[in-house]
């Protein structure tokens, strides 16, 4: 009596196909994170450091004749990119890193990852040749200072979420009150114009910031060709 064939074993179904969901953090908001961070911790804690001689954002050519209670140094090229990774200290580093995150996040899971960083990137120089013509000026009045801070490239990507996703309402801290994005992004902007233009608070790139939005908002222009606001 022949055997036939051992019997087939029945294939399992296949795993169903759903949308995926988002990453919490995408890999390039994840890696400059993590930069910023790294840096961070590599920072000494003094303006005379090497890492801040050469790496900070530095007007161009201080007049020597200025005395500073720490050592000045002038500009390089590199400082455009390499000022937006150094931070001021603990609370600068987890404002602008908590912003990159909630505003970057869902930037990079519509625009993707490359387009992403030379978005966050191109907005980084921008902000940086801003604040080199001002603090340029301040120099030629006596008043020398590095730049350094993530914030102009995190200010044009909050800019590119008010124009992304006008309507997406955010939760103010101090007032604790929802706003739709785009108000938001116009108030800040307005904010930061007034308080740039006044002085009245001090220690802060304000220019800088409006640089990132202005870099910011020309480049999606420039993608977009439309205007700025999508209904």
């Amino acid at each position: 009596m022949r055997e036939g064939p051992p019997p087939r074993r029945p294939e399992p179904p296949p795993e169903p196909v759903g949308p995926r969901v988002p990453s919490a953090f995408p890999p390039v908001v994840l890696s400059l994170i993590a930069l910023n961070v790294l840096v961070f911790f590599l920072q000494p804690g003094s303006l005379g450091s090497p890492l801040y001689q050469w790496f900070a954002l530095w007007p161009l050519e201080p007049p020597t004749s200025v005395t500073v209670p720490y050592p000045t140094s002038s500009f390089q090229p590199w400082q455009l990119v390499t000022y937006g990774f150094l931070h001021g200290g603990t609370l600068h580093l987890f404002v602008n890193m908590f912003a990159l995150w909630m505003f970057g996040t869902p930037l990079e899971h519509t625009w993707g990852s490359r387009r992403f960083l030379f978005f966050f990137m191109f907005c980084v120089v921008g902000a940086g040749l801003i604040q080199l013509f001002v603090a340029s000026q301040a120099a030629a009045g006596g008043a020398i200072y590095p730049t350094v801070g993530a914030s102009g490239g995190v200010f044009g990507i909050l800019l590119g979420f008010g124009m992304l996703f006008p309507n997406n309402r955010i939760m103010l801290l101090i007032p604790p009150i929802p706003m739709k994005a785009k108000y938001f992004v116009i108030g800040y902007g307005a904010f930061e114009l007034f308080a740039g233009v006044t002085g009245s608070i001090g220690g802060i790139a304000h220019f800088a910031h409006l640089g990132g939005m202005l870099f910011g908002f020309f480049l999606i222009q420039y993608w977009r060709r439309g205007f700025p606001f999508r209904r």
